[in-house]
């Protein structure tokens, strides 16, 4: 038979005990000076120490050389005390838990009163002393406060609180602590290579773990592991079977399926824990501990992750560090926080496999969890996605060698109704206008001074790196992007201002940084242009926040939806912007946009209205009709005006329409009148300068001149 590992190696003296240096250097400084106290209070964790350093105090006081830190171990008070003694007459062991009445503490007193039979000292040793009753300790408060002097007291608890205070205040207290894992690990290695046994690596992380600091119970795990071995050597299998933990294996495999959202590999790895008869809880106990690990590993170096993580083999190290790559430090965190409350969950659970697998797929999923850090961790996950380092953005774009010019936003021709978007410019992608608000063609610089390059150049090229919104043209879609951001801007400054812009739309940004917005009612407009201090107004607030989050300063031109807007003009050399309304679509693809008016009438294709229009001589009369004067132009070097788009003069209010199955009507030549009042007159019925201006206008003219079969019209 042979002895436990724990008795055949408990320390003889204060210098082998690890992990209590807090204990130990105080009782040896106080033996060296003789400072003794006459009781002292030991208390701490099971498995510590406390009884065994009783048992070495009791042979320094009593050893022949003595009192002395250090013990002979040679004197019949060191041999009967050591680990293979019967004990001494002089030092009495008694157990507290069932010596703990009235009766037992006067035997003790009785016992007290008699000198030592050998030694210098009668010692008492009580262990689990908190289970001494209130009158018990009653009873030995006398004989411990006021002892002989040959007589000591010992007393070891593991829970020091239940101790009468007149007790603990009448004697010295340590308080014993777990030893740290690294000592533990050195000290079970030691034990290994004394028994001549090999291990495995991973066997010593998981004995340490599982004894918790204690070196009693350490001891006795390592004991049946080396009894439980079949030859000198340990492996990894059986330990992990015989101490109830995961299988690294298993653990690498559902890290991995979770690092790779692979859903099935995750869950399949939850089934094989519950088919293998283990523990859920202990699994995701586990779990933690390895994604801990993880978290440690990410956080530093390789050299400090091997000297936080002590035991843990270097190539199992690389495989943590490549694990942690896959992924973030939010995503880390938020799937260790989720593991614990599923931890906590799990305690007392009916369905611990349910938990588990609910855990699995809440850190799986991680647009379920709408905190920061849920949001976070899908930032972190696209930014590892798009290839983007730690998710460092550089707080400069790179410089490239040769930038590409941006290029002029020109809308194409159409083709059989078909509307092609433009060519984005580069560092930029432009989308194509909706049909909703459809833009003029225009182009996107505030000064084109050179042709538009080809299509082939326009696209960015490889290394050209992205240029912020500030530095490249700004585009309307980039207007209507960060609108909501403009707004909240405006909001922060002034409250009434953004009242004013909430109900605003961004319809056009025209060449020279001119904003055209619309508004649905009319008081909106008027409080736009309302005189304010500088800076103060609606406008003056909406031009500095589109400053400050898309880095121009552009003029402003407000209406309402319902009113009609001036057709648009082409930006000339001095750099005037053009003047259309959003709300118009464009039907020429020459310099000039011929607004077109909704009408009751069924609306024709615009490739047949283009033909006609371009067929027709009547189109030349149109375009000099509706040209707007440039004497009230602003000149080059001003801002444009901040005014509300003028309606067109000569349209009538209601639109026209034509009676179904009526003939056509002819009107006879006038001439055209001038100034802007000026009408349009027509030569001939039939013509197709008739049916142009009546569908693309909408319209009926004010003067027109009867013609027979008309009816008198």
């Amino acid at each position: 038979m042979v002895t436990a590992l724990y008795r055949r190696y408990r320390p003889e003296n204060f210098a082998e005990m690890i992990g209590q240096s807090q204990v130990t250097e105080p009782l040896m400084t106080a033996l060296r000076s003789d400072r003794v106290n006459h009781a002292y209070l030991f208390s701490g964790p099971r498995g510590c120490g406390k009884t065994t350093s009783a048992r070495i105090l009791a042979r320094c006081l009593n050893c022949a050389e003595g009192p002395t830190d250090t013990p002979c171990g040679k004197c019949s008070s060191c041999i009967e005390l050591g680990r293979d003694g019967g004990g001494s007459l002089d030092v009495v062991e008694i157990d507290a838990a069932s010596h703990n009445g009235v009766d037992d503490a006067r035997d003790i007193r009785e016992r007290a009163i008699f000198a030592p039979a050998r030694d210098r000292y009668k010692i008492f040793i009580l262990d689990e002393a908190h289970m001494v009753t209130p009158q018990g300790f009653n009873a030995l408060l006398k004989i411990v406060e006021e002892p002989p002097e040959h007589v000591k007291f010992i007393f070891a608890t593991t829970e020091p609180e239940k101790v009468i205070g007149t007790i603990r205040s009448r004697t010295h207290h340590y308080p014993f602590r777990l030893v740290p894992p690294a000592q533990m690990l050195d000290y079970v290695q030691q034990m290994c290579d004394s028994e001549g046994v090999t291990v495995a690596p991973g066997v010593l992380p998981l004995v340490v773990r599982a004894g918790g600091g204690s070196p009693r119970d350490t001891l006795s795990l390592l004991d049946q592991l080396m009894a439980g071995s079949e030859s000198d050597s340990i492996e990894y299998e059986r330990a992990v079977a015989l101490l109830g933990y995961t299988h690294a294996s298993l653990l690498d495999e559902v890290i991995d399926a979770i690092a790779a959202r692979d859903a099935a590999g995750a869950f399949a790895g939850a089934d094989r824990v519950i088919q293998t008869g283990q523990d859920p809880r202990r699994f995701v106990e586990d779990l933690l501990e390895r994604m801990r690990d993880l978290i440690v590993v990410s956080a530093t170096s390789a050299e400090g992750a091997a000297a936080v993580l002590r035991g843990v083999p270097q190539d199992e190290l690389d495989h943590m560090a490549l694990q942690a790559s896959k992924f973030g430090d939010a995503e880390l965190s938020r799937t260790a926080d989720i593991a614990n409350a599923a931890l906590t969950e799990m305690t007392g659970a009916t369905s611990p496999r349910l938990h588990l697998e609910l855990m699995i797929a809440r850190v799986l999923i991680p647009s379920s969890d709408e905190t920061d850090r849920g949001a976070l961790a899908r930032v972190e996950r696209l930014e590892r996605r798009v290839g983007v380092a730690d998710g460092a953005v550089p707080a400069t774009p790179t410089p490239v060698a040769t930038p590409t010019p941006p290029t002029p936003l020109v809308e194409e021709p159409r083709e059989a109704g078909v509307s092609k978007p433009a060519a984005p410019t580069s560092g930029f992608e432009t989308q194509p206008p909706s049909s909703a608000a459809p833009q003029p063609a225009e182009a996107s610089v505030a000064e084109p001074a050179e042709a538009p390059a080809p299509a082939a150049s326009a696209a960015p090229t490889a290394s050209a790196a992205p240029v912020p919104s500030a530095i490249g043209a700004v585009t309307v879609q980039q207007v209507r992007d960060a609108w909501p951001e403009v707004l909240e801007v405006v909001k922060n400054t002034k409250m009434s201002a953004w009242m004013v812009l909430a109900t605003a739309q961004v319809r056009e940004l025209r060449t020279g940084d001119v904003l055209v917005l619309s508004f649905p009612s009319r008081k909106d407009v008027d409080a736009l242009k309302q005189q304010a201090p500088a800076g103060q107004g609606v406008g003056d607030l909406l031009k500095q926040a589109v400053s400050d989050i898309l880095g121009i300063r552009p003029a402003l031109i407000a209406k309402t939806d319902d009113a009609p807007a001036a057709p648009a003009r082409p930006a000339t050399s001095a750099g005037r912007p053009e003047q259309s309304a959003s709300s118009f679509t464009p039907v020429s693809t020459t310099d000039w946009a011929v607004a077109k008016i909704p009408s009751s009438e069924p609306e024709p294709t615009v490739p047949a209205i283009v033909d006609a229009a371009e067929e027709s001589p009547v189109a030349d009369v149109v375009s000099a009709a509706i040209e707007p004067d440039d004497a009230d132009a602003p000149p080059a070097d001003e801002e444009p005006p901040f005014e509300e788009e003028p309606p067109y003069e000569n349209v009538a209010e209601a639109p026209h329409s034509t009676p179904a199955g009526a003939a056509p009507e002819r009107a006879k030549t006038a001439p055209a009148a001038s100034g802007p009042g000026r009408n349009v007159a027509f030569q001939e019925p039939q013509r197709y300068g008739e049916a142009v201006v009546r569908e693309i206008l909408g319209a009926s003219f004010i003067e027109e001149q009867p013609a027979p079969g008309n009816g008198g019209r």
